[in-house]
């Protein structure tokens, strides 16, 4: 490993690891500290909750092991985190395991997380979850 990709990544996971202390510590949900979060533009500009709408607030439930409430707050992140997590696994071992990585980036898998999106956002609308 080249010393620019051990820098990149050693900054990488301070980043990330800064961006879970802030969404431990701070709730987006407190209206005094909300004003520092950034808010969804798809809900500032048509009153429609987007796929992400209340992810930060849920980000925060899970963080604090809350899941009803990182549920009442965004469901589809709350059930995709072991997704995610695996993607990020995925990531890091194709080169020895390529099968889960192609798995995982095949097209069916890309269309079927598409569809699951979609139908959430129009449900999460309809039935304003």
């Amino acid at each position: 490993m080249s010393t620019k990709r051990i820098i990149l990544t050693v900054l990488a996971v301070i980043i990330v690891l800064l961006g879970v202390a802030v969404y431990f510590n701070f709730d987006p949900a407190n209206p005094t500290l909300s004003k520092f979060f950034p808010k969804c533009p798809v809900y500032s500009f048509t009153g429609l909750k987007c796929p992400g709408c209340g992810s930060q607030r849920a980000i925060h439930a899970i963080l604090n092991f809350n899941f009803a409430r990182a549920a009442h707050y965004n469901a589809l992140l709350l059930i995709a985190t072991p997704l995610i997590a695996l993607y990020w696994i995925a990531e890091l071992i194709k080169k020895r395991h390529p099968a889960l990585d192609n798995a995982l980036n095949h097209p069916a898998t890309i269309i079927a997380l598409l569809v699951v999106v979609l139908a959430w956002t129009i449900l999460r609308n309809i039935f304003n979850w």
